[in-house]
């Protein structure tokens, strides 16, 4: 049962982009646009290449920040300032989620890809201000990214956090495998479950499964 599984964790980690507000509402289907438009401007390519390029990244790296940072040396700092700057109007506030997050035992946290700026601006906008305990974004782990087991160590050094009583909810799955490794409970949050061992808990509903488990 999954109350039992998570009966000692002490510390909840949450990712933030199609974990803490739902896809439909596609935020990041802007963050992707002004990827693409400095993907362009950086490198001095076409839109087509952007693209492809940014798949790349994603595939080889991690995000295309990492990417466009390993292969062309780009400045982290105007790229996460750029991308992020985006309208929050679809997002809206959610109540249930924010109680039931609030109501968990121990430290609660943000671990994002995205900048703590950009998460703060999220959370504010999901009524889940003031609900975490600490944010972190890419520029804590040194602008590596999940999955790089080097980010999470980084990360989760500076927390102080012990893996073995802590658990990750998180919708990518690849980014579920080194806090798996590290003993942590891993919980998919996404519309159909990941494939692997390293995912311990699926769900579709993060309200509904959080209130399971208090």
């Amino acid at each position: 049962m999954p109350k039992v599984a998570f009966s000692d964790v002490s510390t909840w980690v949450f990712d933030l982009d199609h974990t803490l507000y739902p896809p439909s509402a596609r935020l990041f289907d802007l963050i992707e646009v002004r990827m693409t438009a400095y993907v362009m401007d950086a490198l001095g390519v076409a839109r087509g290449e952007a693209d492809r390029l940014r798949k790349h990244y994603w595939a080889k790296h991690g995000t295309t920040l990492a990417g466009l940072m390993r292969e062309h040396d780009v400045d982290p700092g105007p790229y996460l300032t750029n991308v992020h700057d985006i309208p929050m109007d679809s997002l809206d506030p959610d109540p249930e989620l924010a109680a039931q997050i609030r109501a968990l035992p121990g430290r609660r946290i943000v671990y994002t890809n995205g900048c703590a700026p950009y998460a703060e601006r999220v959370l504010a906008a999901r009524g889940l201000q003031g609900v975490f305990d600490a944010v972190y974004g890419v520029e804590h782990a040194n602008f590596q990214p999940k999955p790089d087991h080097a980010a999470f160590d980084m990360v989760f050094r500076k927390d102080g956090l012990i893996p073995d009583t802590a658990a990750m909810f998180e919708d990518d799955a690849r980014n579920l495998k080194v806090p798996h490794q590290m003993g942590m409970r891993t919980v998919h949050v996404a519309p159909s479950r990941g494939r692997g061992a390293h995912i311990h808990f699926h769900t579709d509903d993060l309200s509904a499964f959080l209130a399971k488990i208090i």
